[in-house]
């Protein structure tokens, strides 16, 4: 049950993943996780001036680490439901132990909000990914326009189509000034759909219009 002999599990089990080798990725996912959770239940008994600090904390921070990179892997897999609940856990443990601006706090943030919005739970995803991107911006995350990016979708699926182009347009700005090339190319597609939804929406409704009016003629003619 080292750290070490843990961590290279876990991403051998990633490896695994990445192959789609899925019985062998998901042992070892488990095998972490369970191996973890055993670990830091027995350090929790284990007097305080028996064992440093630093080494519990290690132990947590590699046990969420463990159930980000299990959740990943389930929400690959559409298994968006546990995905959620691995993601939860880490974020707990994230917050218990690193607080709400650190970095990795922030990603598995806005990875929750992503298992949540796969499921249509919008109002839920929007809530994390809006708080995610705010601590984004404030502490000049790398990954700040890829939660930008990621606020903007989810503003579609709940129908705010002029707030998701005011923030695709920021996470652009952000993508450009990091030399985010890939990321850059993306958003543009992605305004660029948003354009044409928009444009089909308007002519949605000039026809609904023109219809209309036509039924009030023809009411008219009868009349």
């Amino acid at each position: 049950d080292d750290n070490a002999i843990l961590q290279m599990s876990l991403k051998l089990a990633s490896i695994y993943a990445a192959q789609n080798q899925d019985k062998l990725a998901l042992a070892g996912y488990q095998f972490c996780i369970l191996t973890l959770e055993e670990k830091v239940a027995k350090q929790k008994e284990t007097p305080t001036d028996a064992l440093p600090e630093e080494e519990r904390v290690n132990t947590h921070l590699l046990l969420a680490m463990s159930l980000d990179s299990y959740a990943r892997y389930l929400l690959a897999h559409h298994q968006t439901a546990l995905a959620q609940t691995m993601y939860e856990r880490a974020l707990k443990i994230a917050l218990e132990v690193n607080g709400e601006r650190h970095p990795q706090t922030v990603v598995v943030m806005n990875d929750l909000a992503t298992a949540l919005d796969a499921q249509g739970l919008y109002d839920e995803a929007y809530a994390q990914v809006s708080r995610a991107a705010e601590l984004a911006q404030q502490t000049e995350h790398t990954d700040t326009h890829v939660i930008l990016n990621n606020l903007a979708g989810i503003l579609i699926h709940r129908g705010e189509y002029s707030q998701a182009r005011q923030v695709y347009k920021t996470a652009l700005e952000v993508a450009e000034k990091s030399g985010d090339g890939v990321a850059v190319r993306y958003i543009m597609r992605e305004l660029t759909q948003l354009a044409k939804r928009k444009r089909m929406r308007s002519k949605g409704k000039s026809g609904l219009e023109e219809t209309d009016a036509g039924k009030d003629g023809a009411e008219g003619q009868k009349e």
